[in-house]
Formats: C-alpha cells, structure tokens, sequence
C-alpha cells in the first residue's frame, strides 16, 4: 500500500491570505455601515429642522401681521439647538408676500439644515 507522502489540509500560508482578506473585507463593512449610520443621522435633523421651519411658517400665518425684514427665533426642536431665520418681503404695494424660512443649527456654524419659501396673501393676513 503506498504511502502519502502529503497530508490533506490547509498550509499556514493559504491561512494567512485567508485571513487577510477577511479582514478587509470586514473593515470595509464596518466602514459602510459607519458611513451609514452618520447619514442617517443627518437626514434626521434635516427631517426635524424641516418641520421646525413648517411649523414656523404656521405661526406666522395664525399671527396674521407679518412685518418686512428678517428676524431670528430659536425654533429647538427636541435635542436640537435650532434657530429660524424669517424673511419677509412684499413686492411694493402687490398683494402677495414672500416668506421665507431657513433652519440653523445652534450649537455650530454650518449651512442651513432646511429652507422653505412661499408666497403668502397680503390681504388675507389683515
């Protein structure tokens, strides 16, 4: 009977590469899922700083007067440090007004999380 003169089995070296590219390939998915979660949060707070400036919009409607110029309100919603900023600007003596909201983070200096604008009826708030 003849005799193997090799084992059946994997060497250190196959192993190795083995476990490399495991290890890649999980660092890799570690990263995506990183990148994912921030994201996610940040579509969170875009999310909830639009309603802040729907719901700021609201209560300028239901105030009825909408004086020209701009105006900054905090607007927190929750954990959010938000600050609204209002534009307000009538074409002449036309009937319309343009209102317009943006969203700021208060708790550091970055471009506006949300921004709404509309056109408002100038004698319907009288």
């Amino acid at each position: 009977m003849p005799r193997r003169s090799r084992e059946a089995g994997f060497t250190l070296i196959e192993v190795l590469v083995a476990l490399a590219i495991i290890a890649v390939a999980m660092s890799a998915a570690v990263r995506v899922a990183g990148l994912m979660t921030q994201s996610n949060g940040l579509l969170r707070d875009r999310s909830i700083a639009l309603l802040a400036a729907q719901s700021r919009l609201a209560e300028l409607r239901l105030e009825g007067r909408l004086p020209s110029g701009m105006k900054a309100v905090e607007c927190d919603q929750g954990r959010l440090l938000l600050r609204c900023e209002q534009v307000i600007a009538g074409a002449g003596n036309g009937p319309l007004l343009t209102v317009g909201v943006q969203v700021f983070d208060r708790s550091h200096e970055a471009p506006a999380l949300a921004r709404v604008e509309t056109l408002l009826n100038r004698a319907a708030m009288k």
